[in-house]
């Protein structure tokens, strides 16, 4: 009875560990093509083989020299200028929102938390429209400051893991500092924010991630300008049928720079993201 239990369990584990496999190197393949290529020296965009027979580091040097089309240089402060400002904004607003859910009681609070979480919902893009006649009737568009503003805006809506984060902390810190003459003020931002590192740590990580990686809003307000745009839109206009036998391998190397400070950002915080994350679902 018991070895016939262990070989079913050892035949169910053999097929997940090979079900997960497979779909590994699924994931995996399109990066590892993609680094691969971003060094290979052959120029020609369609080749047919993975492997590239010469290697060469002249795309990433030509990324950052041959900046008379596509500067990528630009682009990098660009979105780096976008994506620091739109994290510190957000960052902020969403932390003093979920602490205001958290731990106020006023008229008409459900409600609102409602309404947040209905219009949280629906994508951002399904107002792109409206939000780029509103910019152009504020000549905001074709700038980062519109970028910036967009990204911001909405950016309490997405105080759900936040507010279930402070749901644990206890209530009674706040009413020791409110007997010894703390303001609501000074008990957040001098009490309850320095214990908060996980939350804080993840909605850091997501503020910037959103900029960072967002393509559909930044192409709708940037336009044909050229020198405004971020990342995400360069690569894409790197690869237009224009320039991808010029750009192709360029292409390549800038996507591979532009992970790595996402991935070594997630790296160093991955603790307090988990942690985060985890203590934000315990109460929503």
């Amino acid at each position: 009875m018991i070895k016939s239990y262990k070989l079913r369990r050892n035949i169910s584990n053999g097929i997940i560990y090979a079900i997960l496999t497979i779909l590994s190197i699924i994931w995996l393949l399109p990066l590892v093509w993609i680094v691969m290529t971003s060094f290979r020296g052959e120029q020609q965009v369609y080749i047919n083989y993975i492997i590239p027979k010469t290697w060469t580091f002249d795309n990433y040097v030509r990324l950052f020299t041959d900046t008379g089309i596509m500067n990528y240089p630009k682009w990098f402060m660009n979105t780096l200028i976008v994506s620091i400002c739109t994290c510190v904004i957000s960052t902020i607003s969403v932390l003093m929102v979920s602490y205001t859910f958290s731990r106020l009681r006023f008229k008409s609070r459900k409600a609102i938390m409602n309404v947040g979480m209905i219009l949280g919902m629906f994508p951002g893009f399904m107002t792109m429209i409206a939000v780029y006649y509103l910019l152009k009737a504020m000549n905001l568009t074709r700038s980062l400051v519109a970028l910036i503003i967009v990204y911001s805006a909405a950016a309490a809506l997405g105080y759900f893991i936040s507010k279930g984060f402070f749901d644990t902390v206890p209530r009674a810190l706040d009413e020791a500092a409110t007997i010894d003459g703390a303001t609501k003020n000074q008990i957040f931002w001098k009490i309850i924010l320095p214990m908060s590192k996980p939350i804080v740590v993840y909605t850091v990580l997501t503020s910037f991630i959103a900029p960072w990686t967002d393509f559909i809003l930044a192409r709708i307000i940037m336009g044909d300008a050229i020198d405004q745009y971020t990342m995400a839109v360069g690569l894409w206009k790197m690869v237009d049928k224009d320039f991808i036998d010029r750009f192709f391998l360029q292409f390549c190397a800038g996507a591979v720079l532009v992970a790595i400070p996402i991935t070594a950002l997630f790296l160093k915080m991955q603790k307090f993201y988990v942690e985060g994350v985890t203590g934000g679902a315990v109460k929503g």
